[in-house]
């Protein structure tokens, strides 16, 4: 199993994802989040993916973006979805386990 938290930033709505996966295809999610959109989207997509068909994308593309370009608030810099994404892609072995950030300078 694989977890990952997402601070997102101002909005504070952190997010608590795990992935398992058994063949490294299909992968069950769980996503706890503060965000009502993100809870929405998880409740209404369910929790068992194609890893492939949700990771191996153009960005922007995929089961989590479409069901966001049309259901969420607008606010294109949320990380929530690409944290989920990478989450995924760790557990199935579709790319390296490795933090990333966003950070401001002055």
């Amino acid at each position: 199993m694989t977890k990952v938290v997402i601070e997102p930033g101002v909005c504070g709505f952190l997010s608590r994802v795990s992935a398992e996966s058994e063949d490294q295809m299909e992968v069950v999610v769980k996503v706890k989040s503060g965000c009502e959109s993100v809870r929405n989207m998880m409740k209404e997509l369910g929790d068992t993916f194609d890893a492939y068909e949700l990771c191996l994308q153009k960005p922007g593309v995929g089961p989590l973006y479409t069901y966001a370009q049309e259901h969420f608030p607008v606010h294109a810099a949320c990380p929530v979805l690409n944290g989920i994404l990478k989450c995924v892609e760790a557990e199935c072995k579709l790319a390296l386990k490795q933090d990333a950030s966003i950070r401001f300078e002055d």
